[in-house]
């Protein structure tokens, strides 16, 4: 690209030369090579600038999300929903949320401003299972929809689809609703903390989802 480039101002400087030497005039009788030498001069600096800038900043690939990463996020996911759904394992939770944890939900807005708050949501929603007043869930996770995206200096990012089933007294189980979900997943000191969460897309599963 470079070699193309000087070989058009190379061609656009043959031809200011010829038409030195042709004299071209104007209808007035001036020379119209000043304006032509102008035009010449900022052809050459648009055509070179932007060149040495871009190789200055070369545009680089992202990270790419490696066979062990997959693996990390997928075990830190089941233990996460594990504690939440299945043993209201709060103590478990919150070694697996970072301090300034924050969840947003297209239902309700943002329903946890710190790992605190979600704890004692989840604690709540814990007892209300206890004494029968809110139904359990169980999480299954869509496999094949789920995508991990390397943060360089941070973590990762975790997305997919998942669906929820309600569990009667007789332990059967019924699809309630499915959604979609985005995960920033912080690394610290070794370990892997859930730092944000957008839960959205929620289709009942009368909707065909």
């Amino acid at each position: 690209m470079y070699k193309i480039k000087l070989k058009l101002v190379v061609g656009l400087f043959s031809l200011t030369a010829s038409l030195v030497k042709s004299k071209i005039v104007n209808k007035k009788g001036e020379f119209i090579m000043r304006n032509y030498l102008m035009a010449l001069g900022f052809t050459a600096i648009s055509i070179f600038i932007p060149t040495a800038i871009a190789e200055q900043h070369p545009v680089v690939a992202g990270p790419q999300a490696t066979e062990e990463l997959e693996k990390e996020i997928t075990v830190v996911d089941s233990q996460l929903f594990d504690a939440v759904f299945n043993s209201c394992d709060i103590k478990k939770l919150g070694q697996l949320v970072t301090d300034d944890f924050e969840m947003y939900h297209d239902k309700w807005g943002k329903t946890a401003s710190s790992a605190q708050e979600f704890l004692n949501g989840i604690s709540s929603m814990c007892e209300r299972q206890k004494s029968g007043s809110d139904i359990k869930a169980r999480r299954e996770l869509i496999n094949d929809s789920v995508r991990v995206f390397p943060m360089n200096n941070y973590g990762a990012i975790q997305s997919g689809t998942h669906k929820f089933y309600g569990i009667n007294a007789d332990n059967s189980e019924v699809l309630r609703e499915s959604g979609q979900f985005t995960h920033l997943w912080k690394k610290e000191d070794g370990q892997w903390k859930l730092a944000r969460v957008l839960s959205f897309d929620h289709q009942p599963a009368s909707n065909g989802h």
